[in-house]
């Protein structure tokens, strides 16, 4: 059982004691520091705040406690129930509301649920306000409203249809082109709400769609991560249905990941890749992603004659890069797609609309596509170090040992060799050290991995 609490929101899973778990106590006392810095932050009398979550088993009782502790603070709440998060991101701005908080857990297992924080914008909060958050929570420095200053409760269920009609009036998007491919569809919703909208998307969109595990039950019928090894299951009706491509998202909507025709991953990492090659297609521009994604996008950017960068791991940090080089697409190697023409948030739908333009102008199969773009394979593995080193002066070290290289400090050490790449982080809990690699074979990539793994023990002593 755990409780992590940190500057992105509270996550943990459910039952136990309070502190050690998400219980109804941790709940309520972190929507109560949540709603008090709000108070703070806006300087308003009247404040609005947008919650949803996904359909896990304990959504509705985490729901109930955080809208009832909102609403005994004085704020008023919109309730959207079973939503996404990108849904929510959108909803805060056209409610004018100054925040919103998602309940859902992402990719977790059903044990977990979690609290995920948002702006007036409907953007994650950065690292500063998330840390104001945690020191209310720790001091506990509430004041909650007298019986004639509690705050309203609005219910309303039809921003999933909202959210739609936004990405349906994209410019880039022409629902038109998109009915002429008569396009076959198997979606694997994960018995969440993406089993919800993504069908519904579609739908609009003229595609024949085969629904799997699309039942908000909140009963996972595999792992929720849309990883090769928990999806058989769609990679298998998608050949059987022969389907142009399957559509997988995680309980949340915000990773997107697709299964070509022939039964084989496209590849998470290759999701934005695709949809950037669309975009950068159609408007000249530059690209964000983290240092832990695929160079594939960079080469694709560079080929539409636009520039690329790095930021730090974290959605908050590609949205701060991708403001400062006003990129126009950008996300995570993860399946997580930011279009600001929409919002600066991970979107499955947005990508979704993408993807399909993109397969109805081009032609020909996923698989084909798949295979015209730059082939990098990966590597992630870990390195456990014996506590008090100084994990700091040990990726310092690497860095001095190839400071004639391509290096990159902003959050840990990136090396961009001319065929590959390796990059080292650190675990902010215990001294490990994270190495993810890539490379144009996948023995290549463990090989470099491997060797990096060897030097850092050489450097540590162990």
């Amino acid at each position: 059982m755990t409780l992590i609490k940190s500057i992105s929101g509270i996550r943990g899973t459910i039952g136990g004691g309070p502190g050690e778990n998400l219980t109804p106590l941790d709940a309520v006392k972190f929507a109560a520091a949540y709603g008090t810095w709000l108070k703070e932050h806006a300087q308003k009398d009247q404040l609005k705040v947008v919650i949803g979550r996904d359909a896990r088993i304990s959504g509705e009782m985490i729901q109930n406690l955080v809208v009832s502790t909102l609403v005994g603070l004085g704020i008023d709440v919109v309730n959207l129930d079973l939503s996404t998060t990108p849904t929510v991101e959108v909803a805060v701005p056209l409610e004018k509301a100054d925040g919103g908080i998602i309940l859902t857990a992402s990719h977790n297992p059903k044990q977990w649920n979690a609290l995920k924080l948002l702006n007036e914008k409907g953007e994650f909060l950065d690292a500063k306000e998330g840390a104001k958050i945690l020191d209310i929570a720790e001091k506990e420095e509430f004041q909650f409203s007298e019986v004639d200053d509690l705050g309203t409760i609005t219910r309303n269920d039809s921003y999933i249809d909202i959210h739609i009609d936004e990405v349906l009036n994209l410019p880039l998007v022409d629902a038109d082109v998109i009915r002429k491919a008569k396009f076959k569809v198997v979606v694997d919703g994960v018995n969440s709400t993406g089993g919800i909208a993504i069908p519904k998307l579609l739908k609009e969109l003229g595609v024949a769609v085969v629904e799997l595990y699309c039942d908000p039950t909140g009963h996972f019928p595999h792992n929720p991560e849309p990883l090769k090894e928990h999806l058989k299951d769609i990679c298998e009706l998608v050949v059987k249905e022969k389907a142009d491509f399957g559509i997988v998202v995680d309980p949340d909507v915000d990773r997107l990941a697709f299964i070509s025709n022939d039964g084989e991953m496209f590849g998470e990492e290759y999701t934005l890749v695709a949809c950037a090659d669309y975009v950068l297609g159609k408007t000249k521009g530059n690209t964000v992603s983290n240092l832990s994604s695929s160079r594939a996008l960079r080469d694709i950017t560079e080929k539409h004659g636009g520039s690329y960068e790095a930021a730090a791991v974290g959605e908050v940090n590609v949205v701060t890069k991708m403001k400062a080089n006003k990129a126009i697409i950008g996300g995570e190697g993860n399946g997580g797609i930011i279009y600001p023409e929409s919002h600066y948030g991970r979107d499955s739908l947005v990508g979704t609309a993408l993807f399909l333009m993109l397969m109805a102008e081009r032609g020909g199969t996923v698989a084909e596509l798949r295979a015209s773009y730059p082939s990098y394979f990966m590597s992630k593995k870990k390195i456990q170090l014996t506590p008090g080193l100084d994990v700091d002066a040990i990726l310092k070290a690497i860095g001095e040992k190839y400071a004639k290289e391509d290096i990159s400090t902003i959050d840990g050490v990136k090396i961009d060799f001319p065929e590959n790449w390796v990059h080292l982080r650190k675990s902010n809990t215990e001294p490990i050290i994270r190495i993810y690699t890539e490379a144009k074979s996948q023995e290549a990539a463990d090989a470099l991995a491997d060797r990096m793994i060897a030097e850092l023990e050489e450097i540590a002593g162990l």
